[in-house]
C-alpha cells in the first residue's frame, strides 16, 4: 500500500492592525459567520483551558461542508494550532497553524500553514487551488483593518415571545419558510429550496430592503435554525443569526437573534448624503426588529390555530 502523499500550503498577508487585534479575531471563530463570507455557522462544543473543539459549517463551490476541528490557543505567542477530526472529502488528515507577527508600527503579518495527506495521489482541487483560503484571509484582513470603528459597524437585534403551544408546531412554522409569502407585512415573495434535508436556501423580497438570499441550517432535535445571509440587502455587509424554540413546563419560548455588520460605503447611497452610521444603525435595527416581531406574532397565531385544528389540549390556549 503506497504511503500517503503529504501536501503543504503557506499563505501570508500583511494587515494594517496590531497583532493582538488580529489574533483576537482568529481566536474568536464563533463570530466568523458574521464577518467571513464562506463561514455559515461555528459552534464551540468543548473548551478546556486553551484546548477548543469546534463544529464548523462552510459554504463551498460544491455546497455546504461541515467539519469538526480541534484547536490549541496560545495567546502569548499569538499562535493557534488546529487539526480536523472530520473534514473535506478527499483528504485523509489535515492540520495547520495560524500565527500573527507584530511588524513595525501598527502593522502585523498573518500566516496560515496547512498540511494534509491524501492516500491516492494528487491533491484535491478544492484544497490545492487555495481560492477559499485566499478569500477567507481577504475577509479577515478587511475586518481587522476596520477594528477601530467596528463597534459602530456591528449591531445585534434580539426578540422573544412566550407561547402556550407545542414546540413542534412552532418549529414547523419556522422551518417551512416558503409558506411565509404574503403573510408577513412588508415581506413579499419567499422561495425555499432544500436539496439536502436540513440545509435550506431562502430567497426573499422585502419592502424597503429589496432582495436577499440566506442559507439556513436546521437542527430539529435542538429546536434551532441558524442562518447566514449570502446575498445581503443594501446597507448590510454581513448578517447571521438564529431562531430557537425552547420548550418549558408552561409553554414554549421562541427566540430570535440577528447579528449585523453595516456597509458604511452604502449609507449615503441608500439613506442620503447627510446620513451617517448612527442613522444606518437606527434604520437597520428598526427594520429587522419590525420583521422579527411580525414573524414571532405569526408563529404564535399559527401555533394556536394548528392546536385548535388538531384538537390539542394546550394550557392557556382556548
Amino acid at each position: 500500500m503506497p504511503a500517503p502523499t503529504v501536501h503543504r500550503t503557506r499563505h501570508r498577508i500583511e494587515v494594517a492592525a496590531p497583532a493582538g487585534v488580529v489574533y483576537g479575531f482568529i481566536a474568536d471563530a464563533e463570530r466568523w459567520p458574521l464577518f467571513c463570507s464562506q463561514n455559515l455557522y461555528v459552534e464551540q462544543l468543548d473548551l478546556d483551558g486553551f484546548e477548543q473543539r469546534l463544529s464548523m459549517w462552510t459554504l463551498t463551490a460544491g455546497g455546504v461542508m461541515s467539519q469538526l476541528t480541534r484547536r490549541t490557543l496560545d495567546p502569548g505567542a499569538r499562535r493557534i494550532e488546529f487539526r480536523l477530526e472530520t473534514g473535506p472529502q478527499g483528504a485523509d488528515s489535515m492540520l495547520g497553524t495560524w500565527s500573527v507577527e507584530q511588524l513595525p508600527g501598527d502593522f502585523s503579518a498573518l500566516t496560515l500553514v496547512r498540511e494534509f495527506s491524501t492516500a491516492h495521489g494528487p491533491c484535491p482541487a478544492h484544497h490545492g487551488g487555495d481560492a477559499g483560503v485566499r478569500r477567507h484571509l481577504a475577509d479577515l484582513k478587511r475586518l481587522t483593518e476596520s477594528w477601530t470603528n467596528l463597534d459602530e459597524l456591528v449591531l445585534s437585534v434580539e426578540d422573544a415571545i412566550h407561547v402556550d403551544g407545542p414546540a413542534e408546531l412552532l418549529y414547523g412554522f419556522l422551518y417551512r419558510a416558503g409558506a411565509w409569502s404574503g403573510t408577513v407585512p412588508g415581506l413579499g415573495d419567499v422561495r425555499l429550496e432544500e436539496d439536502v434535508p436540513g440545509i435550506q436556501t431562502v430567497r426573499t423580497t422585502a419592502q424597503g430592503t429589496g432582495k436577499s438570499q440566506a442559507v439556513r441550517l436546521c437542527f430539529p432535535g435542538a429546536g434551532l435554525i441558524v442562518y447566514k445571509l449570502t446575498e445581503p440587502p443594501a446597507l448590510i455587509a454581513g448578517q447571521a443569526g438564529a431562531w430557537s424554540v425552547e420548550p418549558g413546563p408552561r409553554g414554549t419560548t421562541v427566540r430570535v437573534r440577528h447579528h449585523v455588520m453595516l456597509d458604511a460605503q452604502a449609507v449615503p447611497r441608500v439613506l442620503g448624503q447627510d446620513a451617517d452610521l448612527a442613522d444606518a444603525r437606527r434604520h437597520v435595527r428598526e427594520s429587522i426588529g419590525h420583521d422579527s416581531a411580525a414573524l414571532l406574532e405569526l408563529a404564535r397565531r399559527h401555533a394556536k390555530d394548528a392546536a385548535d385544528a388538531l384538537g390539542l389540549r394546550v394550557p392557556g390556549i382556548s
